[in-house]
């Protein structure tokens, strides 16, 4: 099958470097740990991606729960100037 990663120039699969360009099976190799360097740096990106999404969830839970404390507070507030208004 010609056409493949690794079968070198004028075949569909060259263009990717010295050993690519030779084809056979060292172009196949070198195409093969190519792939496997890339889908293990794209599996670590995606990692780190999930890693900081979970750090920005709990920033603001922490938020949200800072700022219902500062809502019951400041209702706490509205009630007691209702209550002083009402003597």
């Amino acid at each position: 099958m010609s056409g493949g990663y690794g079968d070198g120039v004028g075949k569909g699969g060259g263009g990717g470097g010295s050993i690519r360009d030779a084809g056979g099976a060292f172009g196949k190799m070198e195409a093969a740990r190519e792939d496997e360097y890339f889908y293990k740096k794209q599996k670590q990106q995606l990692e780190e991606l999930k890693v900081h999404l979970q750090q920005e969830i709990q920033h603001h839970e922490k938020h949200v729960e800072e700022h219902k404390a500062a809502m019951e507070r400041h209702q706490r507030r509205v009630k007691e100037i209702e209550e002083s208004q009402k003597k």
